[in-house]
């Protein structure tokens, strides 16, 4: 399997995840200018926008895939962000988080990672 399958797998499972835990996966790939975000998933029970960055890695000897969120990366995603809420006027809770997807495909999830 090549790498860009990999990511797409790595993203599905984690839209699965959140999927399986009462969220509704709104957007997909979400880009705004030359910020994306992988996905934005909504919990409507608690009103929580959430914003999900995805990270594969096949080894783990180059570090945790948690690690691999530059500061340049996350400053892309919020401007991303900020264009998806103002575009729907969303003035609810929102949250960042990263899903770390393993060789094994076994996801982590970090809530609230920035």
């Amino acid at each position: 399997m090549d790498r860009k399958s990999k990511g797409i797998l790595a993203e599905q499972l984690a839209q699965d995840h959140y999927k399986n835990h009462g969220y509704e996966i709104l957007e997909a790939n979400y880009r705004h200018h030359r910020a994306e975000v992988d996905f934005i998933a909504l919990n409507e029970q608690e009103s929580l926008l959430v914003f999900v960055e995805v990270k594969k890695r096949s080894r783990s000897d180059f570090g945790d895939p948690e690690t691999f969120v530059s500061e340049n990366q996350v400053g892309l995603i919020k401007e991303a962000a900020e264009a998806y809420i103002l575009g729907i006027n969303w003035n609810k809770d929102i949250r960042f988080d990263i899903v770390a997807v393993d060789s094994d495909n076994c996801l982590e999830v970090f809530e609230d990672a920035f």
